[in-house]
């Protein structure tokens, strides 16, 4: 059989065994549900079985060293994103694998920005008066955590329009709600699935979306980049890896499965839905982008000072 003929029919038979996704957070949480969402989709249109792993600790870390250390031959698969893809490289004294070089990219499947929430009561409306009080007097910033992805847009932000708040971390986006409901802190930049119930129920006012466009859940919501900050950008995407050196045609065949779940019409709704948007695209250009944010979000890291021991 020749070295063509090999590849094709190593294609055409993969998978012959249960596929296994480690997903490097908690089950329920976002990543979970999405890597789920995308897998049943993928396993109801080709008959594909797949294992779903959860893998939490290290802020992904843990998960996502599983994958760069299994053997490569597309039967384990991670579901990589922001942080441990491109902060926790900056963050981490010591990386327990290199987010460039030891993973093959598979596709990017959805990114979702962040929400700049206040109070309902606060007396800023917009975010030209938010800037302004923040000038005014010393505010404090709530954050699910040092290095997440809500804590360095926060940070990038109060660079970009020259103010200075006290970071206050917590364990979590449920206890950082929590205390900016109660008072004890003036801003917090929220993921939509949690901020949207508080923006519905009246209890916080969204001021602005990090996105490049408005939010379909939030199109009353104005973008940081038109309320004066233009090309500000900051999203958590997250994205389909799997170990280096995965085969060519197994990771073709794994892109054009993702992709061809994230053209649903279903797949499209429920992600927008929570705040997402779909992305799919190629693994060359998934390529391209996990370079440029890492050394973007790096960047970042570096300014801010943020540090994980």
């Amino acid at each position: 059989m020749g070295a063509a003929t090999a590849d094709a029919y190593a294609a055409d038979a993969y998978p012959s065994r249960p596929v296994r996704l480690v997903v490097p957070f908690p089950p329920a949480g976002g990543t979970d549900v999405l890597s789920r969402l995308v897998f049943n989709k993928i396993g109801m249109s080709t008959q594909w079985s797949v294992v779903v792993e959860n893998r939490a600790g290290a802020g992904g870390n843990i998960g996502l060293d599983l994958v760069a250390k299994a053997k490569p031959d597309g039967y384990t698969l991670g579901m990589g994103q922001t942080a441990n893809l491109a902060i926790n490289p900056a963050l981490y004294p010591k990386m327990p694998y290199n987010a460039v070089k030891d993973f093959t990219p598979i596709a990017l499947v959805a990114a979702q920005p962040v929400v700049l929430i206040v109070r309902a009561d606060a007396p800023y409306k917009n975010l030209a008066e938010f800037v302004a009080a923040a000038k005014s007097r010393q505010m404090s910033m709530a954050s699910a955590g040092t290095g997440t992805v809500g804590h360095l847009t926060g940070e990038m932000f109060q660079r970009r329009a020259g103010i200075k708040s006290l970071h206050v971390p917590y364990k979590g986006a449920s206890p950082a709600l929590n205390d900016l409901l109660g008072g004890q802190t003036d801003f917090y930049f929220a993921t939509p699935p949690i901020a949207m119930p508080m923006i519905r129920a009246g209890k916080v006012r969204a001021l602005a979306v990090t996105s490049a466009k408005r939010l379909p859940i939030l199109q009353s919501v104005p973008t940081v980049a038109e309320s004066g900050y233009a090309g500000f950008q900051a999203e958590d995407w997250k994205a389909l890896v799997a170990p280096a050196n995965t085969p060519p045609e197994v990771v073709s065949r794994l892109n054009a499965e993702v992709n061809k779940a994230l053209s649903q019409p279903d797949t499209i709704a429920k992600l927008k839905e929570e705040g997402s948007e779909p992305k799919g695209g190629s693994a060359k250009e998934l390529e391209a982008l996990l370079k440029s944010e890492n050394a973007r979000w790096g960047d970042i890291v570096r300014q801010s000072g943020a540090r994980v021991d």
